[in-house]
C-alpha cells in the first residue's frame, strides 16, 4: 500500500506544477491562493492577488525550461516546508531595474528553502528563501552589475 500524501503537501505540489516551464499556467497558480494570500520572496518583494503570478512569469522569461527539483518536503501541520533547487537554462532575459541581460546559456542550479502556508485547501502565504547570489553567479552577472549597465548605456 502506497502512503498518503497529505492535502496541504498536494497543494504546494500542484503549485510548483504549475510553475513548471513547460507549463507556466499563471492562472492556475494564482488560483491556488486565498483572496488575501500573499508571496514573500524575502529580501526582494512582497505580491499579492494578480502579482503574485509574476514570480513564474519572471522565472519562465528567464530559463523558459525551468523546473524546480525537490529534494526535501515536510509537512508540520498546515506548513509545508520544502528543500529545493531551481535548476533551468539562462536562454531567456533577465530584467532588472538596471538593465536587461539577454541570456547566455548558462546552466542554473540555484538552492532554495519555500515555506508554505495552506489553510482549507489554499495557499494563505509562501515564503521564498532563493539563493539570488548564487544564481546572479551562475547567470554570469557580476555583483557590481548596476554601475557594468549604468557605463554600457541602453541597449
Amino acid at each position: 500500500m502506497s502512503e498518503k500524501i497529505p492535502d496541504v503537501e498536494n497543494v504546494v505540489r500542484r503549485a510548483y506544477y504549475t510553475a513548471e516551464g513547460n507549463v507556466l499556467d499563471l492562472k492556475g497558480f494564482n488560483n491556488l491562493f486565498t483572496i488575501d494570500g500573499v508571496i514573500n520572496m524575502v529580501g526582494y518583494s512582497t505580491y499579492r492577488g494578480d502579482e503574485r503570478s509574476q514570480i513564474v512569469a519572471f522565472m519562465g522569461k528567464l530559463a523558459p525550461d525551468v523546473h524546480r527539483e525537490l529534494h526535501q518536503i515536510h509537512v508540520i501541520g498546515n506548513v509545508v516546508a520544502v528543500e529545493l533547487s531551481i535548476r533551468g537554462t539562462f536562454s531567456g532575459v533577465f530584467e532588472s531595474p538596471a538593465g536587461v541581460i539577454r541570456g547566455n546559456g548558462a546552466k542554473l542550479d540555484v538552492p532554495c528553502a519555500d515555506f508554505w502556508y495552506v489553510e482549507n485547501g489554499k495557499i494563505k502565504q509562501f515564503d521564498c528563501y532563493p539563493s539570488f547570489s548564487i544564481m546572479h553567479e551562475q547567470m554570469g552577472i557580476p555583483p557590481d552589475f548596476a554601475s557594468v549597465v549604468k557605463a554600457q548605456g541602453p541597449r
